[in-house]
């Protein structure tokens, strides 16, 4: 039940950050979370590249739909060899989805280091 609140929190918090600062606060918006938040690593590790690779995925899209797949059929041609947009969405959601769940199982590791400190 922890880990839908988590997962709206990371998406708020990267999709602002995203819009002031640079692409990697994705991965501080799923550590911060992951701090103030426990569970475990691996729920920490999914939550966070679940909630960033759905976001990129959406953004990607609408951003690709709306100049009519020109960019991304000349970005896949170039980079990937082949013609298909929502390959280099996919892509791109892949890359932040992995810098968000590091993040959070960074964060994770960090509050399970402090608990077991504690006792």
């Amino acid at each position: 039940m922890k880990s839908f609140p988590r997962f709206i929190l990371i998406v708020i918090l990267s999709y602002l950050g995203g819009l002031f600062l640079t692409w990697w606060t994705v991965a501080v918006a799923a550590f911060l979370v992951a701090v103030l938040i426990p569970l475990p690593p691996l729920r920490s590790f999914l939550n966070g590249f679940i909630a960033v690779f759905l976001l990129w995925l959406a953004l990607a899209f609408f951003m690709d739909v709306r100049n009519d797949h020109i960019l991304g059929n000349r970005m896949s041609e170039m980079i990937l060899k082949v013609r298909n947009p929502m390959l280099i969405c996919m892509v791109s959601a892949l890359i932040g989805g992995i810098t968000a769940g590091l993040g959070g199982l960074s964060g994770s590791f960090l509050r399970y280091r402090k608990d077991k400190t504690a006792q």
